[in-house]
């Protein structure tokens, strides 16, 4: 218990900087995912191209290499920006591609009659899209989102490797200092569970709220 009690300023900022990067990452990879999905159902093929070329990329990509090509890459184009901001940039995308397809498979539940229903209307794709389909699909997408999310909470970590304050990478410091690896590791995994189970009761309660009943 020492391990902690000696350390708390120490685990707590780098469980400060985990919820942060978690928090800033999901903010990104929603607005991303679903800019993404509403390309891939898009009536436009370069919108489905876009779409598509994003997704494949980035979930066939493993995400320490993105990482590297993000805080490598950009600063070669001129964007120099915090390390945290690199990390969220890096987490929000390759998240987006699991959020785009979780979205896409719930907007594949939506029977099409309701869509051409709207158009004949005369809703645009937009409206279409944002009035009578998504409602729809969030409901059957919740579940698929909240886990895509818990894992975005875990690959957090890797953040830890690129001088980025996170959860993780505190057991380079303790370690130093001579304490017990084993128990430096048990508080890490409590802080990432503690992270982990408020992101799911969060989920669940929208799942109860607004999920498909089954």
């Amino acid at each position: 218990m020492n391990v902690l009690t000696d350390n708390f300023a120490v685990y707590g900022e780098g469980f400060l900087g985990t919820v942060e990067l978690t928090v800033y990452a999901s903010l990104l990879a929603l607005v991303l995912g679903f800019l993404m999905a509403s390309f891939r159902v898009a009536p436009v093929a370069s919108l489905r191209v876009f779409g598509t070329v994003w997704v494949t990329v980035l979930r066939n990509t493993p995400l320490t290499l993105l990482f590297f090509a993000v805080l490598l890459g950009l600063p070669r184009f001129g964007l120099v920006l915090p390390f945290q901001v690199f990390a969220v940039i890096a987490l929000g995308c390759y998240t987006s591609a699991f959020i785009c397809e979780a979205l896409r498979s719930g907007i594949n539940t939506v029977p099409r009659g309701q869509g051409e229903a709207a158009r004949s209307l005369g809703m645009t794709f937009s409206q279409t899209l944002s009035v009578v389909v998504l409602p729809q699909a969030f409901r059957s997408v919740i579940p698929p989102v909240g886990s895509t999310l818990i894992a975005l909470a875990k690959n957090s970590a890797i953040a830890g490797a690129f001088s980025v304050t996170e959860l993780l990478g505190t057991y380079k410091t303790l370690s130093e200092l001579g304490y017990n690896i084993v128990w430096i590791f048990v508080w890490i995994a409590v802080g990432y569970l503690i992270i982990t189970l408020a992101i799911s009761a969060l989920f669940h309660l929208l799942e109860r709220k607004w999920g498909v009943a089954r």
